[in-house]
């Protein structure tokens, strides 16, 4: 394995135990300001640009000539965390982020079309202040994952398309902890002093299939389900405490396999008239299948917790999780479309400092001009409201509150 992949399961670890501002636990949805625009209802039926490989690669049928979709999302997340013991708070502790995407079909004839999609599942970033008290359950962290996605998609006749394709998963993590109160246990430690540092990479794989069912050419269904893919992370773990390595300023190898959960979805498209069409879905994350978090390496010891061989665990109460979303599209004249859309995202997880997580409220709008018959543009805008929640994690008392604004932009275009 290429020394690129240098760091340990751990720095991944934390980075999956942190905040995500934008959907439940940390998965990522923005892969299109179209789909933006009406809170990604109806997104595996839809099909009106190559963004649709996100979400069903049984959908390329739907065009009959070569086409590319280009977006970039700014995710400007509003979220504080309140230490009610210590009246301290962390204010946006998610920074703004940005989330491009890119997808291109390619028909080959009536009954077959490639497709390939460059966009994220999953992602997070958060940044506490070096003075947050709790600087050893805090601190940075960042996961970006990049999905390389081809596929194929095969119509089978004129209502059902079956379509498959294969994931190749690019993930780098970054992680720092701090002392933060712990240091008054420590002579001469400060509490922005690090306890632990670890960044690194890897790849994963995964696969995806869909189905499209068209009713008649106003009416049709999507249905699409993206597997489970395990990031194996192997590389190296420091110690600057010598509490688990038992020596001070410490590397040592760590391995860790981290779950990215798998992801189906249900959605529905109608065109009522000439100009007014309804869509929605329904989209199920297994999040049950994110248990714990442990981090193993035979120079870890004395250990973590005085357990030789492990350098860090953290059990996880994840459930699975439903996102509802619903929108209309209205077409102005041949230049204009504009749309809007709701969606409700279920909390992911029991709300803890790394994963304060709640229910999310989003309420969206958006719109697309056709330049002419080939070029055409989209814009989307989200406001997100986050249910305001208190916790308790190691004997101390927290409150989150916040929300999300996510603006993106698009470019389409068939040649």
């Amino acid at each position: 394995m290429s020394k690129r992949f240098h760091v340990t399961a751990l720095a991944v670890a934390a980075a999956l135990t942190s905040l995500q501002a934008q959907s439940a636990g940390f998965q990522v949805a923005e892969h299109s300001a179209s789909g933006l625009g009406r809170a990604f209802a109806g997104e595996a039926a839809i099909a009106d640009n190559a963004a649709v490989l996100a979400r069903n690669p049984a959908a390329s049928t739907m065009f009959k000539q070569r086409t590319f979709s280009g977006a970039l999302s700014i995710v400007d997340p509003s979220i504080d965390v309140d230490s009610v013991d210590r009246d301290q708070l962390a204010k946006d502790v998610a920074p703004i982020g940005i989330v491009p995407a890119g997808f291109y079909i390619q028909p080959v004839n009536d009954k077959l079309a490639f497709g390939l999609g460059v966009f994220s599942n999953y992602g997070v970033t958060t940044e506490y202040d070096e003075s947050f008290h709790a600087g050893s359950l805090a601190g940075e962290t960042s996961l970006i994952t990049v999905n390389f996605n081809p596929s194929i998609a095969y119509r089978v006749n004129d209502q059902l398309s079956l379509g498959a394709g294969i994931s190749a998963i690019f993930a780098t993590a970054e992680l720092n902890r701090h002392f933060g109160d712990l240091a008054l246990a420590v002579p001469g430690a400060e509490p922005s002093d690090k306890t632990i540092k670890l960044e690194g990479d890897t790849w994963g794989f995964g696969w995806n299939v869909g189905a499209l069912f068209e009713l008649n050419d106003d009416n049709r269904f999507g249905l699409s389900y993206r597997s489970q893919t395990d990031l194996d992370f192997e590389g190296d773990f420091t110690d600057y405490t010598g509490r688990i390595t038992g020596a001070q300023n410490n590397t040592v190898p760590g391995d860790l396999t981290v779950v990215l959960p798998a992801i189906a979805e249900f959605s529905g498209f109608h065109q009522l008239n000439n100009q007014w069409a309804v869509h929605y879905s329904v989209q199920w994350t297994q999040y049950s299948k994110f248990e714990e978090l442990r981090a193993t390496s035979n120079q870890c010891n004395p250990g973590y917790n005085g357990n030789p061989g492990l350098c860090l665990l953290k059990e996880e109460d994840y459930d699975d999780t439903f996102r509802y979303a619903i929108g209309t599209t209205y077409h102005v004249n041949p230049q204009w479309t504009i749309r809007g859309g709701y969606a409700f995202d279920e909390q992911a997880g029991k709300p803890t400092l790394s994963i304060p997580d709640t229910d999310r409220n989003w309420f969206t709008a958006g719109a697309t001009y056709n330049y002419n018959a080939d070029l055409s543009f989209d814009v989307g805008l989200a406001y997100l409201i986050a249910e305001e929640i208190s916790f308790s994690e190691e004997g101390q008392n927290f409150e989150s509150s916040g929300g999300a604004i996510i603006s993106a932009a698009q470019a389409n275009y068939r040649f």
